[in-house]
């Protein structure tokens, strides 16, 4: 899955130090990587594998 054209979003979660998770949206697939590895291929996912593991951590809260 290609997300070059893909717009990222930074964690609210993340520090200040560039720890960052970032996470890009496509229809087709969630891409989740580490804003210090940008040249590594991020993590992907499909979307509902995405709400699922945002609706258990929500719950954890």
């Amino acid at each position: 899955m290609n997300f070059g054209s893909a717009v990222w979003h930074k964690s609210s979660f993340s520090d200040h130090n560039g720890s960052c998770v970032e996470v890009a949206l496509t229809a087709m697939a969630v891409g989740i990587r580490d804003s210090k590895d940008i040249g590594v291929g991020p993590l992907v996912v499909a979307p509902d594998g995405w709400a699922a593991l945002v609706a258990v951590l929500k719950r954890g809260r």
